[in-house]
């Protein structure tokens, strides 16, 4: 049976058409809006199962790695017509192992910056020339949202000394990548996810970015019970590396402020090799070899 999810770059409306052809080919899935980017685009979530607790995967935090949204993507396509077949995905029944579970999955939390990164100035409306000033043409490369702000260094964790290693990198306001704003949450594309993760019970989170071939899973000193051997799980399943982020990586994110503002386990993927944008047709490959890993992830 053909695929509906291909391996192919999606502006936002495309990927908004293929969210839609999902949902009414799966009415397993419910799509919610919970919340909307600065340039007004909806962050959608997708549900599957009713259920008292989720496991949240989170995709394209980063224009230029909106390969990741796809790959996801591709895993929901799979999860749904496997629970709805009662099949199997990799050799695992996630039917009955989500039985009582439920998923939820935001395939493109930063759509602003993945049409910026894949369009350029034609995806920046009357801030085209502010952002190609800010650039330097250089669009491609584009991580932050349409304010110049990098989403994964707003949460509010270790924000501050996050927000001083910024500075000593000469990185003082809006910028293609690794400013996290002027204070912690400022963005509404930050607030989508901790409104959700506040108003819903979620006992772990996936934030899947490229490249690297990596996993992340502490956060400092900070291993809530579990992680660790999720994270050796999820790693055996894939072959990716476990893994400590760079310091100015360190803080900001959103595995981060989950793990300090709720104590549950929280992970951070880095997809595929390559430079950043991978090309859109690897999205395929990198799905292959982290489906199990998805998979497991899940219904751990």
């Amino acid at each position: 049976m053909e695929k509906i999810v291909r391996p192919k770059e999606y502006d936002y409306f495309e990927r908004q058409k293929l969210i839609s052809a999902l949902c009414e080919k799966y009415s397993i899935i419910k799509k919610i809006t919970i919340g909307r980017s600065c340039g007004g685009k909806e962050i959608t979530a997708l549900k599957i199962g009713s259920a008292s607790q989720y496991c949240l995967l989170t995709a394209a935090f980063h224009g230029s790695e909106r390969i990741t949204s796809t790959v996801l993507l591709m895993y929901l396509e799979e999860l749904a017509e496997a629970i709805t077949k009662d099949s199997y995905i990799a050799g695992l029944k996630v039917s009955r192992a989500l039985h009582g579970r439920g998923v939820i999955i935001v395939p493109c939390v930063n759509p602003d910056g993945c049409d910026i990164s894949l369009m350029g100035s034609k995806a920046c409306g009357s801030l085209a020339p502010k952002i190609e000033k800010l650039c330097k043409n250089d669009f491609e490369h584009w991580n932050a949202n349409l304010r110049g702000v990098d989403i994964n260094h707003n949460f509010n964790a270790g924000w501050e000394e996050l927000h001083d290693k910024e500075k000593a990198e000469g990185i003082l306001g809006p910028s293609p990548s690794r400013f996290g704003g002027f204070s912690p949450e400022s963005e509404p594309e930050t607030l989508s996810l901790t409104e959700l993760c506040r108003t819903t019970y979620i006992r772990h989170v996936l934030a899947l970015h490229s490249q690297g071939e990596v996993i992340y899973w502490s956060y400092g000193k900070k291993q809530p019970l579990r992680s660790r051997k999720v994270a050796e799980i999820m790693a055996t399943s894939s072959g990716y590396a476990l893994d400590y982020p760079v310091p100015i990586a360190t803080g900001g994110g959103f595995k981060d402020w989950f793990i300090e503002e709720f104590n549950r386990p929280g992970f951070t993927v880095e997809l595929g090799l390559g430079e950043n944008p991978l090309p859109a047709e690897d999205a395929k490959k990198i799905y292959y070899r982290v489906r199990e890993m998805l998979t497991l992830y899940t219904i751990m």
